[in-house]
Formats: structure tokens, C-alpha cells, sequence
């Protein structure tokens, strides 16, 4: 069974009247990318500050690699909360031996040199972090949290406010480093990112867990046959009356019914015949990720 990473139990964190964080649960693994997903406000950060030491809880605790809150478990952790403040006329390998330099690491030429490889700046190792993309300042950011090999990589909006091939280069950055072995948290409210990458997946809005699991089993879980018919209101009313049919929904004049995964098309497609009912479009429709938050988060208050 594979080692236990980070758990959470119950974790609370208010402000005054706001609760921040409700009660989190969670569990990450180890070799994992693990997604906490999340609109603005939604208790992300402050998930990420809480175990990173930089803001305490109103209750509840956590446990890095099942020693608890310890100080000592910080140096296996490398964490990007939010852009570290480089110099901007120095190069990248000055900014990160100033880095490895505070972390107290050996062999910094060696260090700065696998990081900025890893991130793939090594070409740009002597141009000033003023003339670099924001991209570029990005992997330069996540270069600086590897310093020192730590086993764990926390990840705050990593893609926050980049560009199509920035997000693109972030996304496989990530995957590289889990290649190696290292466990990964990211938060973020961009859904794109977290089905592109994670493989497990925390959904939370107002504090509040509203769904945790697999990538692979939220989608797979998710099935769906779309149909058209000219008469819908009887097509509605016949699919609600199907065995195997858990859930009829209609959107843009369709009709879409989750079913089990032993309910097939064609079964589907002879109870509407024998009713009377010929339909003008049959097929399988997957549910993304993103229509899932949706559906979780309608009606649980503002994002």
C-alpha cells in the first residue's frame, strides 16, 4: 500500500464570522498528483497555508508522512504559494544559489544546475529574470521549490495568468517531476489543468468537501446516452421509467440519461421503440470534469 503523503482530518479555519475551511478531509498518497479544485474563495490557500506552516487552524490537524505537524517534515516539501520575489539583474543561477544558500543546501553549482535542467532554463541560465516570459519566470519559480530534492512538490495556481503554451509548458513540467518519483499538490480553480494532470481530485467550494476521488473514476463513473425524439415530453417521461436509467436531464433539447454500465444503447433504443417512441439521435455522452464541478457547485452559494 503505498505510503500516506498528507492527511487532513477536519481541518477548520475562521475568521471571525467566515468559515474559511469546514471540516476538510483528505488523504494524498504517495506518487499521486493530487488537485484540489476550487473557484476563488473557496479555501485552496488557505488549505495550502495551514499545512505549510504559514497560517494555524481554528481546529482540526494535519500529518506530513505520518509524523504529524512537525517542522521537521518541511524540508522534505518544496512549495510555491506564490512567485518568489527574485532579484531582477541577477541571472537565474545567481537567484538560485542565493536560494540554495538559505535552505542550506551542499553542492549548490550541482543543485542550481539539476533544477534549472529539470525546468528546462538551462539554456537561459545567465540571462536576468527581468527578460524572461512570464512563463519562463513561472519554471524559474518551480526550479526554486526543487532545490534541495524535496519529496514533496506544492503547487499554488501554477498556471495562473499564463498563456496558452506557458500553461502547456507548465503541464508537462509536472508531468516530468512525477516521473521522478515525487508527489504533487496542486490547487487550483482551473479544471482544464486538473483533468489534463491529476490524478486524484479534491472538489471544495466555501470550505466545504463536495467530492473526492480518482480522475479516471470520476470520469468513467459518469456515463451517459444522449437521445432526440420528436415528442420529448413523452421521451422524458418514458426514459424517467427505464430500468438501468439513474438520472434524466435536458439540456439544449436533448435528453441525457446516466446509466449503468450494463444498460446499453441498444436496450435504451428498444424500450423507447416499444413505447411508441422513435428516436432521431442515440449515443454515449461522457461527462467532462468541468460539467461535474458545475452540477457540484450549482446552488452551494456565490463562487
Amino acid at each position: 500500500m503505498a505510503e500516506t503523503i498528507l492527511q487532513i482530518k477536519g481541518l477548520t479555519k475562521e475568521y471571525g464570522e467566515l468559515t474559511a475551511l469546514d471540516h476538510l478531509n483528505l488523504e494524498v498518497k504517495a506518487g499521486t498528483i493530487y488537485g484540489i479544485l476550487g473557484p476563488n474563495g473557496s479555501g485552496k490557500t488557505t488549505t495550502l497555508g495551514i499545512v505549510l506552516g504559514v497560517l494555524n487552524c481554528t481546529s482540526g490537524s494535519f500529518s506530513w508522512f505520518g509524523n504529524g505537524e512537525l517542522d521537521e517534515n518541511r524540508k522534505r516539501i518544496g512549495s510555491l504559494l506564490e512567485t518568489p520575489n527574485f532579484f531582477p539583474y541577477l541571472s537565474a543561477v545567481r537567484n538560485l544559489r542565493i536560494v540554495a544558500k538559505i535552505k542550506g543546501i551542499e553542492n549548490i553549482d550541482e543543485a542550481v544546475e539539476t533544477a534549472l535542467r529539470k525546468v528546462r532554463l538551462w539554456g537561459r541560465k545567465d540571462s536576468k529574470f527581468k527578460t524572461y516570459s512570464l512563463g519562463m519566470k513561472q519554471r524559474l519559480a518551480i526550479a526554486s521549490a526543487l532545490m534541495g530534492s524535496p519529496d514533496v512538490l506544492v503547487l499554488d495556481e501554477p498556471t495562473n495568468g499564463l498563456d496558452p503554451q506557458g500553461i502547456a509548458e507548465i503541464r508537462g513540467l509536472i508531468r516530468d517531476i512525477a516521473k521522478d518519483g515525487k508527489t504533487i499538490i496542486i490547487a487550483s480553480h482551473q479544471l482544464d489543468e486538473i483533468e489534463k494532470v491529476c490524478t486524484d481530485v479534491i472538489i471544495i467550494k466555501n470550505g466545504v468537501t463536495l467530492k473526492e476521488s480518482k480522475i479516471d473514476e470520476i470520469l468513467v463513473g459518469n456515463l451517459e446516452v444522449v437521445i432526440e425524439a420528436d415528442d420529448m415530453v413523452k421521451a422524458q417521461s418514458i426514459a424517467a421509467g427505464i430500468q438501468g436509467v439513474n438520472n434524466v436531464r435536458e439540456k439544449d433539447e436533448l435528453l441525457y440519461l446516466e446509466v449503468d454500465e450494463n444498460t446499453t444503447a441498444a436496450m435504451i433504443n428498444k424500450h423507447f421503440h416499444d413505447n411508441g417512441i422513435t428516436l432521431s439521435k442515440l449515443g454515449k455522452y461522457k461527462k467532462s470534469l468541468e460539467e461535474q464541478f458545475l452540477e457540484l457547485t450549482e446552488g452551494e452559494g456565490e463562487v
